[in-house]
């Protein structure tokens, strides 16, 4: 165990964890909305300190990362555990086994100097946490991102967002950029399928693009719960109201966990939802999760360019610099 960062001691040995939105008040020998934190006869503690339950090379266009050292390689890492319940999770087997009858922490051991020798070893140009929600293991992703800097190493969050702005600000100047889920526009939903709200994850979207972070956009469209016109709108205006230039990923659902009884989402959805962005005036918007998309690309936003072809997860021509090779208008990209 770990004593964890950011919490308060109260009285009757009782603590209040202030790394997440739902700021758990906490019982002695009880754990956190998470279950990976611990209240230790008055003390927090993080049950998954250098407990790696996933660690894998991938593409950083798979967190998804689109402008940010694209064609590169990042060490993505994950423990056990996460602050949220969506019914359709991908990773539920690693995110939710902590909530389980039995409470397991597993993983593998693995110190912030291992991985970041892990990451160094693949060729890697940063460190991913990712799989599950990297707040809940915020101490050891901090340790890591420290040290990984030190090394010329980037640090990316892929996030729920539903950070405190304490802990955001612990992010600044370490953690280099981050993709963040805006699952819905609807507090309703965030309330019932996620377990969480819809506000602090759109103040965590507007403090980390003011603190510098370089932030992109997730949005999962799951059919009959967040797909109308109005919320996709809501989505797009807000975004573009922090920077037209923040990229916009929006993402086909598949049936799965809890939500298996569902459909995947129609591509006419998914089209309408692209249109609507790039309508409201966001410069960058993409569809995931839709296998050799004519939607992968990025384009010039001033003349129409393609400068980045992409299919899949592979970059097939990607322009050098900053610049629109044809008109010379400034991209909004962080090459590598």
């Amino acid at each position: 165990m770990y004593e964890a960062m950011l919490y308060d001691k109260l009285e009757n040995d009782e603590v209040r964890c202030n790394l997440c939105a739902h700021r758990c008040t906490i019982a002695k020998g009880k754990r956190g909305v998470c279950a990976v934190r611990e209240n230790c006869d008055g003390v927090l503690y993080s049950l998954v300190y250098g407990r790696v339950i996933s660690a894998n090379v991938d593409p950083i266009e798979k967190k998804p990362l689109f402008h940010f050292l694209p064609g590169t390689k990042s060490f993505s890492i994950a423990t056990a555990g996460c602050n949220f319940r969506c019914a359709f999770c991908q990773n539920w087997q690693i995110s939710q086994i902590s909530k389980g009858p039995r409470g397991q922490i597993i993983g593998e051991s693995m110190s912030p100097d291992q991985v970041v020798k892990s990451a160094l070893r693949a060729g890697c140009r940063s460190i991913a946490y990712t799989y599950t929600e990297p707040t809940i293991f915020f101490e050891f992703a901090y340790d890591t991102a420290q040290l990984a800097q030190k090394q010329g190493l980037k640090n990316i969050f892929v996030t729920n967002g539903f950070q405190t702005p304490e802990t955001i600000e612990k992010m600044a100047g370490v953690i280099d950029a981050a993709n963040i889920d805006l699952k819905a526009f609807a507090d309703e939903y965030y309330r019932k399928i996620c377990g969480a709200r819809l506000q602090p994850v759109l103040d965590s979207i507007k403090l980390m693009h003011e603190k510098g972070i370089w932030v992109e956009v997730t949005t999962l469209v799951v059919p009959g719960e967040n797909d109308s016109e109005k919320e996709l709108s809501q989505i797009a205006k807000f975004l573009a109201g922090i920077s037209r230039d923040m990229p916009w990923h929006i993402s086909r659902f598949y049936p799965q966990y809890k939500m298996e009884d569902s459909y995947p989402t129609p591509l006419k959805t998914l089209k309408a939802a692209y249109e609507i962005g790039r309508k409201l005036g966001l410069n960058y918007v993409y569809l995931g999760n839709v296998p050799h998309s004519d939607y992968e690309s990025s384009y010039c936003p001033q003349c129409g360019e393609e400068v980045v072809e992409r299919l899949g997860y592979s970059i097939k021509n990607y322009m050098e610099g900053r610049r629109c090779p044809k008109c010379g208008a400034k991209l909004a990209f962080i090459p590598a």
